[in-house]
């Protein structure tokens, strides 16, 4: 649609339907918009926007709604995503500052995404695929007892207390921390994986069954990781905001939301960069989740997107403040992410 006129008679019908949820009328939109046209006009461009398939009429005498088509062509045509208010970019700052580890930061971010959009909000926890070794810490506790500390790419930190078959003096603990950190430092979890299984193969004559001990110990807090993917979700509570849409978007969104296959399914690959995706209504993977919009982006240290996170809801959704506190939130989880490295 190449009519600068119409886009802003569509606009002005998304923005009034997301606002007040009731279809929207010529009348009404002169009297809220600066559009400097008659009602008469108005009327026409409604009329052409309907046969393109860009509004609709719920039924006679009403006035127009928004089509996926129309939100489509709303969302495609934004001069970028609007920025959050100071105060807004403040409470994140605030909020997400006090998280103490990985559970606390996911927690922490899928609440407050629920809380600025209104919506149902799914994070992602980082997948063990992407995750890399950041750091390994070994610390004598006694003569025969190692605490190994795994500090993972994502921020998440594994202990575990060893229990060697022998004395390890200082010197070699020194020595086999360094080995194993040369070893496994930046690689894949199953790319150190295999690095560190080779390390007692290659340890000196009378190192090879206490280095084997602790690499036992880190391969199984690797391991740890190879659960199902986890996500959070939060803001349920917000579908009941959509009760003339329970039926179409409500009932079969509350329903996915056991299924964390299906949500991980529905929310797809995270992107990287910063870039946010907005899939609404069909163009999602899960045909009776048709009348639901995603809107979601990657987050990860150093633009490297580890796992997604965003937000669920009805097609009827304020399409650039969500885009907004999505792309807000994963910036600071991404910050956070990269202040631990």
């Amino acid at each position: 649609m190449q009519n600068e006129r119409r886009l802003a008679v569509l606009r002005a019908i998304v923005e009034d339907y997301v606002a007040t949820e009731v279809p929207v009328g010529s009348k009404s939109l002169v009297e809220r918009h600066r559009l400097n046209v008659s009602p008469a006009t108005v009327r026409n461009d409604m009329a052409v926007l309907e046969e393109e398939g860009y509004i609709a009429q719920p039924h006679t005498s009403a006035g127009r709604v928004p089509t996926d088509k129309g939100y489509r062509l709303f969302v495609d045509r934004l001069d970028g995503v609007k920025p959050l208010s100071p105060a807004e970019r403040r409470a994140i700052s605030d909020f997400m500052g006090g998280a103490v580890d990985l559970d606390d930061v996911v927690q922490r971010s899928v609440r407050l995404l629920s809380q600025l959009t209104h919506q149902v909000a799914v994070v992602q926890y980082p997948t063990l695929a992407r995750s890399t070794v950041r750091h390994v810490e070994l610390i004598a506790l006694a003569p025969t007892r190692v605490l190994a500390v795994l500090i993972l790419s994502t921020g998440r930190v594994e202990q575990r207390v060893v229990e060697l078959p022998g004395d390890l003096d200082d010197d070699a603990l020194a020595a086999l921390r360094s080995r194993i950190n040369l070893a496994a430092v930046g690689q894949l979890i199953a790319d150190a994986t295999v690095a560190l299984r080779a390390l007692p193969g290659a340890a000196e004559p009378a190192l090879p069954a206490l280095t084997s001990a602790i690499v036992e110990a880190l391969v199984e807090a690797m391991s740890d990781h190879r659960s199902a993917e986890r996500i959070a979700i939060a803001g349920a509570s917000n579908l009941a905001r959509y009760s003339d849409s329970f039926e179409t978007a409500v009932r079969p969104l509350l329903e996915a939301l056991e299924e964390h296959v299906v949500l991980l399914k529905l929310m797809g690959e995270a992107s990287a960069g910063g870039t946010v995706t907005v899939r609404i209504g069909a163009e999602g993977p899960v045909e009776h989740l048709s009348s639901t919009s995603v809107v979601t982006t990657g987050y990860g240290p150093q633009d490297d997107a580890l796992a997604m996170l965003g937000v669920i809801g009805p097609t009827r959704m304020d399409y650039p403040g969500t885009m907004a506190a999505v792309r807000a939130v994963a910036r600071y989880v991404s910050r956070i992410l990269d202040e631990r490295d």
